[in-house]
């Protein structure tokens, strides 16, 4: 950036301002004395953290969505993993159809996936649940699974694979063995990214939700009220795991990359 011109330095600042600076005004009010009005903020209090952590209709929402985002990270991975093997290892009839509808869900807004699922569930007789609602973010990101794995298994060198095969391996031992191995970075990246957007989602929820609410639809809820402080607190809480999350899959990502290069750096050295 030393030689950048000082209108590109100005314009980087102006766009991390944009992004940042709503996030930063929102944390900063989550510990305002004066609640959400007033400023600039003072009176600065730990009040609406106190008052949250008793709230239980909020931390009954979170167990939710957590119980939702684990399992449809679950289904996710079980169907989005065979899916990008299929694309990338199988030839049949149809195939360039298959891939384009996998990517279907991701193109889709959430409320066509979510009625649809609706109408689906209506017809079947099944009633409205956390489980309806794990099955549609589990369908729904079935597509980022998939995406995640295929674009891991690209980058995958089947020479491992191959020489497994040679030494009498069978093909689900190869898979679990070595190729499920080498796809471990793209697998948890693709857990982490499910799972995050799934504790986000509130399209498809809001259609298929039942009695029990996520913490999505809560603070939606409770938002139709006005804001409160305690919604500032807890959107603090939930930035603050989203971003424990991305320095983990990076720390995770820059370890992978140096373990690669030392691995290279062998083979070169043993080759010569």
């Amino acid at each position: 950036m030393n030689g950048s011109p000082l209108w590109l330095k100005a314009h980087a600042l102006l766009v991390f301002a944009f992004l940042y600076l709503p996030i930063a005004i929102l944390i900063l009010y989550s510990f305002n004395g004066q609640g959400v009005g007033g400023f600039p903020p003072r009176d600065l209090t730990l009040n609406w953290y106190r008052i949250l952590f008793n709230d239980a209709a909020i931390w009954d929402s979170v167990l939710n969505s957590l119980l939702v985002a684990a399992s449809a990270m679950f289904i996710a991975l079980l169907f989005g993993i065979p899916a990008a093997l299929a694309l990338d290892r199988a030839n049949f009839p149809g195939k360039a159809l298959f891939r384009r509808l996998v990517l279907l869900p991701l193109i889709l807004p959430g409320i066509i996936t979510g009625l649809s699922l609706l109408m689906l569930f209506r017809v079947s007789n099944v009633k409205l649940s956390l489980l309806t609602i794990i099955l549609g973010h589990g369908t729904a990101l079935i597509s980022v699974a998939t995406t995640e794995a295929f674009a891991g298994l690209q980058k995958l060198n089947r020479a491992q694979e191959e020489a497994s095969l040679d030494l009498g391996a069978t093909y689900w031992q190869t898979f679990w063995r070595i190729t499920v191995p080498n796809l471990k970075l793209s697998i948890i990246g693709a857990a982490l990214l499910i799972f995050t957007l799934s504790m986000d989602e509130i399209a498809v929820s809001f259609f298929l939700i039942g009695r029990d609410n996520t913490l999505p639809l809560e603070i939606w809820g409770r938002l139709r009220r006005g804001i409160t402080p305690e919604i500032n607190a807890i959107s603090t809480i939930i930035f603050m795991f989203s971003l424990a999350a991305i320095v983990l899959w990076y720390r995770l990502r820059t370890r992978a990359e140096v373990t690669s290069e030392i691995a290279a750096e062998l083979v070169e050295t043993a080759g010569s």
